[in-house]
């Protein structure tokens, strides 16, 4: 009786296991070709002299060219520093916003969301073509328009090397919040109101709230953004690549653009696969201090 009640058991947990496996399949397949394949690949890659009629094994010339490339260098310094003035001020900025929009009715709060979301679902091409027209040069564009009432002449604002980064960075201090402030009401509702009516009890203000309550809470939120922001500035190559090109004098080149171009202009594939896998290095390194110093009494 015992022996069958036992195989009855682990015939139902081979069954079980089974309809598991077969439910992720889906998803380790589309991870295999999507994901484990192209990284594989493109070490393999990285390790020769690629081309299409033929590759010859290089073993690590190609990240010896790369460390060795002045350029390299500018792009990583041009991506640190495009990360550092964008991530902290747009999660700053969407926190704050999320805060004024919060004691809003639903309806409303749901038009400021679709509005500060749209430029999220708009084409990056046709924003990119909206920033250019912004930011032209004559007389007649925006920004210049608007620097004359205070006394400061015309800019190149994309033509020159001093303008050219400030404009990539205030392109996205004012067009990329819509995803963080949706994620931000989101965890601002879900913090239990007793708290709020405890600390008002105390006779806490609304600073004293927002510091000791709203922040606290929204530290698991504050992580996944910025982890999130961080990778997403150094990938950054669609604003690089319309709005400048990497000019002028290679002040805008990001990585991602430098490895486009050595890529598809090039046609250096073994170095453009090489940068790409110091380029994961590098975020998943920064991914890994900010999950070890920021994230080590986050409750998820």
């Amino acid at each position: 009786m015992n022996q069958t009640l036992t195989k009855r058991k682990k015939l139902k947990l081979e069954s079980d296991s089974g309809w598991g496996y077969a439910f992720i399949a889906v998803a380790l397949i589309a991870f295999s070709l999507f994901t484990a394949y192209p990284v594989i690949n493109a070490f393999i890659i990285s390790l020769q002299k690629y081309g299409p009629l033929g590759s010859t094994f290089v073993g690590m010339d190609n990240f010896v060219n790369s460390f060795s490339d002045e350029l390299f260098w500018k792009a990583l310094k041009n991506t640190l520093v495009y990360t550092l003035l964008t991530v902290p001020f747009n999660i700053l900025l969407s926190f704050l916003i999320s805060i004024l929009i919060i004691p809003f009715k639903k309806k409303t709060q749901t038009i400021f969301k679709a509005l500060y979301y749209l430029p999220a679902v708009a084409s990056g091409v046709a924003l990119s073509v909206v920033w250019l027209w912004i930011f032209d040069p004559l007389k007649s564009g925006i920004a210049n328009k608007l620097v004359s009432f205070l006394g400061i002449e015309n800019q190149n604002w994309l033509g020159s090397s001093a303008t050219a980064m400030f404009s990539l960075v205030l392109m996205s201090w004012l067009s990329s919040h819509g995803t963080a402030i949706i994620i931000y009401i989101a965890a601002l509702l879900a913090i239990d109101n007793s708290y709020y009516e405890a600390a008002e009890i105390d006779g806490a203000s609304f600073l004293q709230k927002l510091w000791f309550i709203v922040v606290p809470f929204l530290k698991p939120t504050t992580l996944f953004l910025l982890v999130t922001g961080v990778i997403g500035s150094f990938q950054v190559f669609q604003n690089a690549y319309l709005m400048t090109g990497g000019g002028p004098d290679h002040a805008t080149t990001m990585v991602g653009l430098l490895i486009f171009n050595n890529a598809f202009t090039y046609f250096e594939f073994g170095e453009a696969a090489a940068q790409s896998l110091v380029l994961a290095a590098i975020i998943g390194f920064i991914s890994f201090l900010q999950f070890k110093f920021i994230g080590k009494d986050v409750e998820y």
